[in-house]
């Protein structure tokens, strides 16, 4: 079932489901692939990615800073 993604909140976290959802732009969402155990992409008509959603966020995000710990991470911004 397709699904409207329209917001202008981008990223919306659900504390109580442990879902963090990160959107990437507006549209329909025509499929859905799991990429990742817990970690699923939305996918627009055209094939590109309209939304990502990361189950049990907090274990999986822990996971990646505590791998990142002694490791500087540098932010661009985009082009």
């Amino acid at each position: 079932m397709a699904k409207n993604i329209k917001s202008n909140k981008m990223i919306n976290c659900d504390p109580e489901g442990d879902v963090l959802y990160l959107g990437v732009r507006n549209g329909n969402e025509e499929e859905y692939k799991e990429i990742a155990p817990g970690i699923g992409v939305e996918l627009g008509k055209d094939g590109s990615v309209i939304g990502i959603e990361i189950l049990n966020a907090s274990r999986i995000i822990k996971s990646v800073f505590k791998s990142r710990k002694s490791k500087t991470v540098e932010l661009t911004p985009a082009q």
